[in-house]
């Protein structure tokens, strides 16, 4: 069964911006976590991952943690809209 997409034509409010911007720290740490986890996979082709590649890992996941608090004691912007 086909389904068809709706266009979606809005754009988005000055709040949701707002709150993607509040939260873009901790995206970009998530996005750090995933490219050094690429890192570790394709290390495995080429004798394994290093001391440095497991640093790598452990210091991104340790910035979405702090990441992730930061923006958890954040006001949420589209609450106080």
């Amino acid at each position: 069964m086909r389904t068809h997409l709706a266009l979606v034509t809005a754009e988005p409010t000055a709040a949701e911006l707002a709150a993607i911007d509040a939260e873009w720290p901790l995206i970009a740490a998530e996005l750090d976590v995933l490219d050094a986890e690429i890192t570790l996979l394709y290390a495995e082709d080429h004798g394994g991952p290093t001391e440095l590649d497991w640093r790598r890992l452990r210091r991104a996941v340790a910035r979405v943690t702090r990441a992730a608090a930061d923006t958890a004691t954040r006001t949420d912007p589209l609450r106080a809209a």
